[in-house]
């Protein structure tokens, strides 16, 4: 375990040392999760995902993809016509024996 001692700037910025910043990757712009405990405040990197915005063609590839079996697949097929896209025009994978 590291300790450091810094000093609170402006503002309440502070000064990671560079080799805390390099240990875990902390540049200039890296989101950091603040999390409080008993004892003080704990800083950890966070991890941004990008998050996909389904589309309704994305959507019925989704379902017709996914379907198990044809029954399922048949569906699928309804589902993706009530999305008011002709489900024969959406590249998807069809279950085994359809």
């Amino acid at each position: 375990m590291t300790q450091e001692v810094i000093k609170m700037g402006k503002r309440g910025t502070l000064v990671v040392p560079a080799m805390l910043r390099q240990q875990y990757g902390l540049d200039e712009g890296v989101l950091v999760i603040t999390e409080t405990r008993d004892d003080g405040i704990l800083l950890k990197p966070a991890t941004a995902v990008p998050t996909e915005i389904y589309t309704p063609q994305r959507k019925a590839e989704f379902l017709l993809s996914t379907a198990v079996d044809a029954d399922d697949y048949q569906s699928a097929r309804q589902e993706v016509e009530k999305l008011g896209i002709d489900p024969d025009t959406v590249p998807h994978h069809k279950p085994e024996g359809v």
